[in-house]
C-alpha cells in the first residue's frame, strides 16, 4: 500500500535526501520518495505502518523534521493540535474517530490506527472546547438587519454566541465545536435569502450575493408570497403586497432580496433621494405657514386659511409617509422593545404635531375658542412636523455618507496582493493563480512586479520597495536568503523566491486581519442625545398623561377638550427637534470648519474621542518627516570643490532610477547644475544592486555609493573626510560617497527632512498635557536623531505593524485614551485600534480609510487643529443640549397648566410649537457660531 505524508522542516536538497534515507531505513518500508518543493513524502509499505513509527524515526534524528498525514476533511493544524493534546483530552474525551471517515461516523474508545485505511485515529474535541470564527455578512443595511442576522445565527444549534458588526459587515461566532459553513448558509436561505454568509477573505462572496439578489428580483413576478422583513410575526406570510400589520414596514416578496450589500452606497443614495423629496415639499409648507406673520397676508387673496391648511396637509403627506416614514417605524420599535432613543422622541413629537394638525383641520369645533383663529379654523402645525423630519433626515444622510465607506480600508489592502504569479517547475515557467501557490513552490518575480507571497530569495538579488510594511521610502536590497513579503514591489532585477507563507499566513493577510479585528473590537460611543432621551422620553410622556388625567378630572368644561389640548401642548413643546439637531448640527458645521482648515473628520465619534485623548502616537516617515529623501548638503575633499563633486554625482545619477539618485539630480537642478554644458558626460554606466553606481566621466573611473561600493572600486579615503561622513551617519543620515580614479573626493548627505511645522506642533500638543510618543519602522540611530531634534522623550524604532498595534493596546490597557497618527499601510492596524486614528492625506488610501481623522495637507500641525476643533465642537454640542432642554424644562410645566389656577395662563399648541421652533433656532444659531471659530 502507498501513503502520502507532509514533511516540514526541509530547506534544501540535502535535507530532502536525508529525510528520504531515514524513511527508507524504517522497517517495512518498500520505497520512500520525498519531494522538496511540495514538502511531501510518498511511502510504499507492505502493510500499514503507524504514523508514530515515522515520527519516532525523525525525532531520533534530532527532531529537525516533522511528518504528518495530509487530510482533506480535517485541517492539518487541527491534527497536530489533537496529537499534542490527545493525552490531555483522554480523561475528558475517550472517543476517537478516523479523520478519513472510512466507516462513516463510527467512533472508538481507544487511540490507535483506523482498521480500514490505517490512518492515525484522532480524539473528538471535548465538549468544553470552544471555537471562535469570523465571517463576512452581506445584505445588511440597517441596525434592524444587524439584529435580525444576529438573532438568526444565535438560533443555530451549537452556537454559543454570535455578535454582528453592521459597519464592517462581519460576524464573530463562538461555537461549541466547528460548525460547517453550509449550516449557516442554509439558516440564511431558510430565512428568506436576504442575507448571505461567507468565510473571511472570500473576494467573490459579494458578487455571488449580488447575483442571487438579481435572480430573486427577476422571479418576483412569479411569486405570490410576501413577508415582513422584520419578521414581526415570525414566519407568517401574506398573499398580497402591502404593509406589515405590526410594524408597518413594506411587505416584500418571498423570492426577492430586500437588502443590499453593506459596502454598497445604495442605502445612501436612497436616503439622499428621500431628503431632496422632503425638501421639495417642506419648503412650500414652511412658506405658507410663515406667511401668517405678514400683515395682510397676500396668500389670502388667492384662498382662505382653511384651504391653505388643506394645501399644507397634502404637501406634508409625501414627507411623512414616504421620505421620513422610517423614523416612525424606528420610534415604534424603540417603544416596543423599550430601547428609547432619539427616534422615539422624533416619532412622538413630529407625529403628535402632524396628527394634532389633521384633527384640528377636520374637527375644528372640538377645540375651545382660544385655540382658533379669527376665521374659526384651528392653528395647524404641519410646518413643524415637516421641518423636524426633514432636518433629522439631513443628519441621517450625512451619517450614511460616512458609513458607506467603512469597508474601503480592507479593499485597499486587498488591492496590494497580485492575482497571479509565475511558478518555476524543472526550469519551465507557468503563470498560475495566487490561490494555487503551494508551500515550497519556486516563484519568479520580474522587475516592477508585486511579490505574491511571503518567502525567501533563492536565486538573484534586487531592491524591494517595502514601504507598505515599514513605511520607509528607500528600497531595501535583498539577496539570497533574505526574506520578502507579499504585496511589496520588486525593483529592477529578476529573482526567484521560495514560497514559505501563503494564504492567510502572509504578512499582508495578517495586516488585513488586524485591521478588521481592531475595527470590530472598538465599542461604539453612545450619542449624547440618546443618553438624554433615555430618561427624557418616559418623563415627558408621563407628564402628558398626568396632565390629561388632572385636567379631565378637575379642569373647567369642556374638561376633556382642555385635557387633550394641554397634553398635546406638553408633547409638542417637548418635541425633540432641537435635541435631535443638537449633535448633528454642531458636527456638520464642525466638519465643514475642519475641512476649511485641512482636517477631515469621518464621524462624530472621532470628534468626541479626540476631546478625551491623553496620549498621541505618531509615525515618523511621512508624518513627522516629508516621507521622501532629500539632499541636505554636499561635502568635498581638498582638490575638489563642492560644485565639481555635485557635477560628477548628477552626471552619474541621471542614468539611475533609484530614489536617492532622483533626490541628488533634483538637488543639482536647484543648484543650476548643467552637466552637458560643463562637459560631464557619463559612459559605461553600471548599477550595482545594494552598493551604488559606476561609470566613466571624461575618461576617469567614477563610483558613487556606500562603503561596499567604495571597497569594490578600491577607493581610498582621507581621515578628515571619513570623520565628516561618520559624524553624519551617527545622526541617522544616508551618506553616499564619490570616488574618482580610486580616491574618495566627496559625499552627499541625504535624509528624510523633518517637516517645518512638526517641532512646533509637537510642542503645542505637549503644552496641552498630551503625551507624544514616536513609533517608526526606521533604524534606532535615525529615530534617535529625529527624537532629539523634536524634544521627544519617548520613541521606539524598528516597529512592524503588529508592534505598533501592540503598543496601542498596551496603553489602552493602562486606561489611556490613545490617538494614532500615521500615513502608511503599516500604520493601518494601529489606526483602527486606537480610540481615534489620524491619517496624513499624503499617505496611503488604507491609512486614510482606517482613520477617523485625515489631515489633507499632510501637515502635523493639523493634529493641533483637530484637537482644537474637537474641543470647540464638543463644547458647542453641550451648549446646544442646554438650549434644547431649557425650553422643555421651563415650557413643559406651563404647557401642563400649572400657571392656570393663579394667572389663568394656558400654553396653546401654537405657542408650544413656537417655543419648540425657537429652541431649534437657538441650536442652529449656536452651531453656526463654529464657522467663525478660530482654529490655528
Amino acid at each position: 500500500m502507498t501513503h502520502k505524508y507532509t514533511i516540514d522542516g526541509m530547506t534544501c536538497n540535502g535535507c530532502r535526501s536525508h529525510v528520504e534515507k531515514i524513511l527508507n531505513d524504517v522497517e517495512g518500508v518498500s520505497n520512500a520518495s520525498v519531494n522538496l518543493e511540495k514538502g511531501e513524502a510518498v511511502i510504499e509499505m507492505e502493510q500499514h505502518i503507524p504514523l508514530k513509527v515515522f515520527e519516532s524515526a525523525l525525532e531520533s534524528d534530532g527532531g529537525r523534521y516533522k511528518i504528518s498525514s495530509p487530510n482533506d476533511t480535517v485541517k492539518e493544524a487541527s491534527l497536530k493540535e489533537n496529537d499534542k493534546e490527545q493525552k490531555h483530552n483522554a480523561s475528558s474525551s475517550s472517543v476517537y474517530y478516523c479523520p478519513m471517515h472510512c466507516e462513516g461516523d463510527k467512533t472508538y474508545d481507544k487511540p490507535g490506527d483506523c482498521p480500514v485505511c490505517g490512518m492515525h485515529l484522532v480524539a473528538q474535541p471535548s465538549k468544553t472546547a470552544a471555537v471562535k470564527e469570523s465571517y463576512q455578512i452581506h445584505g445588511m443595511t440597517c441596525d434592524g438587519c444587524r439584529a435580525h442576522v444576529e438573532q438568526t445565527l444565535n438560533k443555530i444549534k451549537g452556537v454559543e454566541k454570535a455578535s454582528v458588526n453592521l459597519e464592517k459587515g462581519e460576524a464573530v461566532i463562538e461555537m461549541k465545536s466547528q460548525i460547517p459553513l453550509k449550516v449557516f448558509e442554509k439558516a440564511f436561505e431558510d430565512d428568506g435569502g436576504s442575507y448571505s454568509i461567507a468565510v473571511k477573505g472570500d473576494t467573490k462572496a459579494a458578487a455571488r450575493h449580488q447575483k442571487r439578489k438579481e435572480e430573486r428580483r427577476a422571479s418576483q413576478s412569479k411569486s405570490g408570497t410576501f413577508y415582513c422583513p422584520m419578521h414581526c410575526e415570525g414566519d407568517k406570510t401574506y398573499d398580497k403586497p402591502g404593509d406589515c400589520p405590526v410594524c408597518g414596514m413594506d411587505l416584500v416578496p418571498m423570492a426577492s432580496n430586500s437588502a443590499d450589500e453593506a459596502a454598497d452606497d445604495s442605502g445612501y443614495k436612497l436616503l439622499l433621494k428621500k431628503f431632496w423629496i422632503a425638501v421639495a415639499f417642506t419648503i412650500p409648507i414652511f412658506i405658507i405657514a410663515m406667511s401668517e406673520m405678514i400683515p395682510d397676508n397676500p396668500l389670502y387673496e388667492w384662498m382662505s386659511m382653511k384651504n391653505w391648511n388643506w394645501v399644507q396637509f397634502v404637501l406634508s403627506i409625501p414627507v411623512v409617509f414616504y421620505a421620513t416614514w422610517m423614523f416612525f417605524e424606528r420610534a415604534y420599535r424603540s417603544i416596543k422593545t423599550w430601547n428609547l432613543n432619539m427616534f422615539t422622541l422624533i416619532g412622538i413629537g413630529a407625529g403628535v404635531a402632524w396628527i394634532f394638525s389633521v384633527f384640528g383641520m377636520l374637527f375644528p369645533d372640538f377645540f375651545p375658542p382660544q385655540f382658533k383663529t379669527e376665521s374659526g379654523s384651528v392653528h395647524v402645525y404641519f410646518e413643524s412636523a415637516a421641518v423636524i423630519l426633514t432636518l433629522v433626515l439631513m443628519g441621517q444622510v450625512l451619517e450614511a455618507r460616512a458609513h458607506n465607506r467603512t469597508n474601503s480600508a480592507v479593499k485597499e489592502l486587498l488591492k496590494l496582493a497580485p492575482n497571479k504569479a509565475v511558478r518555476v517547475v524543472d526550469g519551465i515557467e507557468e503563470t498560475i493563480s495566487i490561490d494555487d501557490i503551494q508551500l515550497g513552490d519556486k516563484l519568479r518575480v520580474k522587475p516592477g512586479e508585486k511579490i505574491p507571497v511571503d518567502g525567501s530569495i533563492i536565486e538573484g538579488e534586487s531592491s524591494i520597495d517595502e514601504s507598505m510594511i515599514t513605511g520607509e521610502p528607500v528600497p531595501v536590497t535583498k539577496t539570497v536568503g533574505d526574506q520578502v513579503s507579499s504585496g511589496t514591489i520588486n525593483g529592477k532585477q529578476t529573482f526567484v523566491m521560495k514560497a514559505e507563507k501563503i494564504g492567510s499566513d502572509t504578512l499582508l493577510s495578517q495586516i488585513i486581519d488586524m485591521v478588521n479585528k481592531a475595527s470590530m473590537s472598538r465599542a461604539p460611543i453612545q450619542k449624547l442625545a440618546d443618553k438624554i432621551s433615555g430618561w427624557f422620553v418616559p418623563i415627558v410622556v408621563l407628564i402628558a398623561i398626568i396632565t390629561f388625567v388632572v385636567w379631565a378630572l378637575i379642569g373647567p368644561e369642556p374638561s376633556y377638550v382642555y385635557a387633550l389640548v394641554n397634553a398635546i401642548a406638553v408633547l409638542i413643546i417637548a418635541c425633540p427637534c432641537a435635541l435631535g439637531l443638537a449633535t448633528p448640527m454642531s458636527v456638520m458645521v464642525g466638519v465643514g470648519k475642519g475641512a476649511q482648515n485641512g482636517v477631515l473628520i469621518k464621524n462624530a465619534e472621532s470628534l468626541e474621542a479626540l476631546n478625551k485623548v491623553d496620549v498621541l502616537i505618531i509615525d515618523k516617515t511621512g508624518t513627522i518627516t516629508e516621507g521622501k529623501p532629500s539632499v541636505e548638503k554636499v561635502g568635498s575633499s581638498e582638490g575638489y570643490t563642492e560644485d565639481e563633486v555635485l557635477q560628477y554625482m548628477v552626471s552619474l545619477n541621471q542614468n539611475s532610477e533609484h530614489p536617492l539618485a532622483d533626490a541628488t539630480v533634483k538637488y543639482g537642478k536647484e543648484k543650476n547644475v548643467n552637466t552637458e554644458a560643463s562637459g560631464f558626460k557619463t559612459t559605461d554606466f553600471n548599477s550595482v544592486t545594494g552598493k551604488g553606481v559606476t561609470g566613466i566621466i571624461n575618461g576617469k573611473k567614477v563610483a558613487l555609493g556606500n562603503e561596499k561600493m567604495m571597497e569594490e572600486a578600491g577607493a581610498k579615503i582621507s581621515n578628515s573626510l571619513q570623520a565628516n561622513i561618520s559624524e553624519e551617519q551617527k545622526k541617522g543620515k544616508t551618506v553616499p560617497m564619490l570616488s574618482v580614479e580610486g580616491d574618495v573626493v566627496g559625499y552627499v548627505v541625504i535624509s528624510d527632512k523633518i517637516k517645518a511645522t512638526s517641532k512646533k506642533a509637537i510642542a503645542d500638543l505637549q503644552e496641552k498635557g498630551i503625551e507624544v510618543i514616536m513609533l517608526t519602522g526606521d533604524n534606532h540611530d535615525t529615530a534617535q536623531a529625529v527624537a532629539l531634534e523634536l524634544n521627544l522623550k519617548d520613541f521606539k524604532a524598528e516597529m512592524l505593524p503588529q508592534d505598533k498595534l501592540k503598543a496601542v493596546e498596551e496603553l489602552q490597557a493602562k486606561g489611556k485614551k490613545v490617538a494614532m497618527a500615521g500615513d502608511g499601510i503599516n500604520d493601518a492596524p494601529a489606526l483602527a485600534q486606537s480610540d481615534v486614528g489620524i491619517a496624513m492625506g499624503t499617505g496611503t488610501d488604507v491609512a486614510i480609510e482606517s482613520a477617523g481623522v485625515t489631515l489633507v495637507k499632510g501637515d502635523l500641525h493639523g493634529i493641533v487643529k483637530a484637537f482644537q476643533l474637537s474641543e470647540k465642537v464638543m463644547r458647542n454640542i453641550k451648549q446646544n443640549l442646554f438650549f434644547a432642554m431649557i425650553y422643555n424644562t421651563l415650557g413643559v410645566p406651563v404647557a401642563a397648566g400649572v400657571l392656570f389656577p393663579v394667572f389663568g395662563i394656558l400654553l396653546s399648541p401654537m405657542i408650544a410649537a413656537l417655543a419648540m421652533s425657537f429652541s431649534s433656532v437657538s441650536v442652529i444659531t449656536n452651531a453656526l457660531r463654529l464657522r467663525a471659530a478660530k482654529i490655528d
